[in-house]
């Protein structure tokens, strides 16, 4: 009976630990996402943010519009689709199966959902692009969504023999952290500042292939400027009309990642 009682309070205490843990942890978090947006530093406007609610009705309209297909004639290309913060791979099923229409070869980044990056997780993704850029016998193009756009740059900036273009659709690499709609949300999600990432410290240099920037003036959550990057930080920036949502799957970005594709 003894031995059982202080069997029962080890795992009391145990327990007591843990939530105090978790409950620290909480705490850390939830100082993280109310930590004030510098003095100056703007997201876009909150009629933007609005308007990304109107991301599914765009994407059927621009579905029923007459298209003519002058797509070029290029090679089958490796291609790797990274998603945005908070949301899966699924959702950029879309760009896939237009480039697969094209005749490339997609393939998602291999990590599920993206919550942030870490040390271990953007080990793995090298080590993914590096084995299949071996496996494919050549490099593959990298196609990075919102915060996918800064793991494929910071990719191709480790192994650029391993990577053909970056495109980065709706990615803040360029300017202040703070400059979009989704800094404290990723602060509390991921757990810690947009100024001391475990990667892309430097995220405005440009990576040593071609790098190309889609962006949109209509973006909701990101600040068009830091999407857009200045001249230096990419070799091209291409203006798309489109949500912050709607890279994921508009049928003009798909269109766009296909000329690209062709023209690398």
């Amino acid at each position: 009976m003894i031995l059982n009682q202080s069997e029962q309070a080890g795992a009391i205490g145990q327990v007591s630990a843990r939530f105090a843990l978790l409950r620290n942890e909480v705490v850390r978090r939830g100082a993280l996402a109310l930590q004030p947006r510098p003095e100056g530093v703007r997201g876009p406007k909150w009629q933007a943010l609005l308007g990304e609610l109107r991301t599914p009705v765009e994407h059927w309209q621009a579905t029923r519009q007459p298209r003519i297909s002058d797509e070029p004639n290029a090679p089958s290309r490796p291609v790797m689709l990274l998603p945005g913060f908070g949301t899966h791979p699924a959702r950029m099923k879309p760009l896939g199966r237009a480039l697969e229409a094209a005749g490339h070869r997609v393939s998602d980044w291999g990590l599920g959902f993206n919550f942030g990056p870490s040390e271990d997780r953007f080990e793995r993704l090298c080590e993914r692009v590096v084995a299949m850029a071996r496996k494919e016998g050549e490099p593959l193009v990298l196609v990075g969504w919102s915060l996918g756009g800064i793991f494929a740059r910071e990719v191709a900036r480790m192994h650029p023999e391993a990577v053909r273009l970056v495109v980065t659709m709706g990615t803040p690499f360029s300017g202040d952290r703070h400059a979009n709609n989704a800094w404290r949300a990723y602060q509390l999600i991921a757990g810690h500042s947009v100024d001391e990432p475990p990667i892309g410290a430097e995220m405005s240099v440009k990576p040593p292939v071609p790098t190309v920037a889609l962006w949109s003036a209509r973006d909701g959550i990101v600040s068009a400027r830091s999407a857009c990057g200045r001249k230096g930080e990419r070799d091209l920036a291409v203006p798309m009309r489109c949500t912050h949502l709607g890279f994921a799957a508009h049928p003009d970005v798909a269109a766009m990642l296909k000329r690209l594709v062709a023209a690398y």
